[in-house]
């Protein structure tokens, strides 16, 4: 009798609550077998892959805010496929596996949350926000080593971040020690204060570093205001920038019913789009 034929792992119907798990795993083992593999992921390192791993989550977000939840099962399983990419390149050096990947975040949750697997009591969710950061920070402090800087309560907060993001996490950081105004009035006045430095670097010759200054002063300003009004200001960009596509292109529409092309002066396409703006709002 032959000798059954190898396959990639589990097979997609079978159950039981690792079947998924192993079957990724193996079809990943499989595509980084140097013998037998595919040779643009044996190519692949730790480093080539970052830039995949933030385009996955980004069009996680996307399938939330646009999409459907099949959309959203897709793109999910694209960012697993990440975390399994990284966990096979480790094991293959010998430094962490999957299951020690599962197993951390399973603990650090656990650590966390003594109100749900232990005796603590918490009684709001503002409660344990305050608890999970002082966890996270008593975590970075046992992380330090000994010989470098002194820590800060800004520590651990990632550079790779999109700026308003780590803008907005850096700001909310600073609020725990009391470093922040207690309302948005005199944050609008900052920003006011910082359009008129940005308009004084421009009235004074335009200088390109002095002008990226202040217009990045003026940007960190508004997501404090964000912040304030509990606006995710990384959303609020991404929200205008959708309502900014799609009305351009249906301005480029009309221009294309009317048989033209984008040969028209800037107040014709400024008519264009309020009429375009006025049919959403309409």
């Amino acid at each position: 009798m032959a000798p059954p034929k190898p396959t990639a792992g589990p097979t997609a119907n079978e159950t039981g609550t690792s079947a998924g798990i192993d079957r990724i795993l193996a079809v990943m083992a499989r595509l980084r077998d140097p013998d037998q593999g595919c040779p643009w992921d044996l190519e692949q390192t730790f480093a080539s892959i970052v830039p995949h791993t933030l385009e996955e989550a980004y069009e996680v977000a996307d399938a939330i805010e646009n999409g459907t939840k099949a959309d959203l099962k897709d793109e999910l399983g694209d960012l697993l496929l990440q975390v399994v990419y990284y966990a096979q390149m480790a094991a293959e050096e010998g430094s962490f596996t999957f299951d020690d990947v599962a197993n951390a975040i399973a603990d650090k949750m656990i650590a966390r949350h003594p109100h749900v697997f232990g005796d603590a009591t918490v009684r709001t969710a503002a409660e344990m926000t305050e608890r999970w950061e002082t966890q996270k920070a008593a975590e970075r402090r046992a992380r330090q080593p000994a010989t470098s800087a002194p820590a800060s309560v800004l520590d651990g907060i990632a550079l790779g971040l999109p700026g308003l993001t780590r803008a907005l996490k850096l700001q909310r950081r600073a609020a725990r020690i009391g470093f922040d105004w207690q309302e948005a009035p005199p944050i609008l006045d900052k920003i006011a204060e910082e359009q008129a430095e940005l308009q004084a670097a421009l009235d004074d010759g335009a200088d390109p570093e002095a002008v990226t200054d202040e217009l990045g002063d003026l940007l960190f300003s508004v997501v404090n205001l964000a912040r304030h009004l509990s606006v995710d200001p990384e959303q609020a960009i991404r929200r205008t920038i959708a309502k900014f596509e799609r009305r351009f292109r249906a301005m480029e529409a009309i221009l294309a019913a009317d048989g033209r092309s984008y040969g028209v002066d800037l107040s014709e396409l400024e008519m264009l789009w309020q009429r375009v703006k006025a049919t959403e709002q309409g």
